[in-house]
């Protein structure tokens, strides 16, 4: 008797490990030139119909593809305006925040999460009368205020406001000095790691991925963070010249064997990878797809988002 409880008490905390803690919905899984289907991700709690969407490159065609795949319940005005309850934009590049700009007449009041350099940005070169209109609460007059600035300092929590979730910010480098950023979602005690886009810190002359996995390595050691989403941009056969602030499969592993020092690498065994902003050219997503998966040293779970369908995730 002693032995049969034993193992039910077992299985309820493997079962309790293995909970589905987010689910992502890709909107846009691209890294330009389709530009309805750029990076773009919404990230919610299991079972619950508020996201917090982060980066916002390509958002009503997402929505449409979402619904269509019953990964969504429409009708998309309702999921903008009422299931979308803020943006994490990670940097000031088009191809991550366009859909942001182009739905913000149709959008409802909510928080843009961002670095101060983004921010900057998006202040001084969209949300002008030159480009579009302020539909911000700061910078150019006339102010719509519609969205409110939530400025990210590094490595410092902060809630989501009409989410469960709470986001840190981390610097990265995308061509150095210009910076890009990362988003460590928690949900509980449960963590989700986004990346925009980011160069390695070989290429890059930088100590930015050095100094997230140096914060996030004790989460992978407890088993609090499983999944991280993270570019490659292009094959292997980019020269590294031409990289431009991105990733390759090879980089990749070679930050993760970073990682690994870190975590050691048993901790990195199974743990979820979402590969993100794969350039579109020619056979190159397939090419990158088959590149990472017959060079995987660590063992990691390599995962290739489609847009529209619904990822779950521990």
């Amino acid at each position: 008797m002693k032995k049969t409880a034993f193992s039910l008490l077992a299985l309820l905390l493997h079962l309790a490990c293995q909970a589905q803690n987010f689910d992502v919905i890709p909107l846009g899984i691209y890294g330009g030139e389709q530009e309805d289907n750029l990076s773009a991700y919404l990230v919610g709690a299991t079972q619950d119909n508020t996201f917090l969407c982060l980066d916002a490159g390509t958002v009503n065609t997402g929505i449409r593809k979402a619904i269509e795949q019953k990964s969504l319940n429409g009708p998309e005005e309702i999921v903008l305006k009422d299931q979308i309850k803020g943006y994490f934009i990670s940097h000031g590049h088009l191809d991550h925040l366009s859909g942001l700009i182009i739905n913000s007449p149709a959008d409802s009041k909510k928080d843009i999460f961002a670095i101060p350099s983004v921010v900057q940005i998006l202040q001084n070169h969209y949300f002008i009368t030159d480009t579009w209109i302020n539909f911000a609460d700061q910078g150019q007059k006339p102010i719509l205020g519609k969205y409110h600035y939530s400025e990210l300092q590094e490595g410092i929590e902060m809630p989501t406001q009409k989410t469960s979730f709470f986001i840190t910010g981390y610097e990265l480098s995308h061509v150095n000095p210009y910076k890009s950023s990362a988003a460590l979602v928690r949900n509980e005690n449960h963590y989700l790691l986004y990346l925009g886009d980011t160069g390695a810190d070989r290429i890059e002359k930088s100590d930015r991925m050095d100094n997230l996995w140096k914060n996030v390595a004790p989460l992978i050691q407890k088993k609090q963070l499983n999944t991280i989403l993270i570019e490659v941009s292009f094959p292997n056969s980019q020269p590294e010249h031409l990289l431009f602030g991105h990733l390759t499969p090879n980089l990749l592993t070679e930050e993760l064997e970073k990682l690994k020092e870190k975590t050691g690498r048993k901790d990195l065994e199974g743990l979820n990878i979402v590969i993100t902003h794969r350039k579109p050219t020619g056979n190159n997503p397939e090419l990158i797809k088959q590149e990472l998966l017959k060079n995987n040293p660590l063992k990691v779970k390599y995962i290739f988002p489609e847009q529209g369908k619904r990822i779950n995730l521990p």
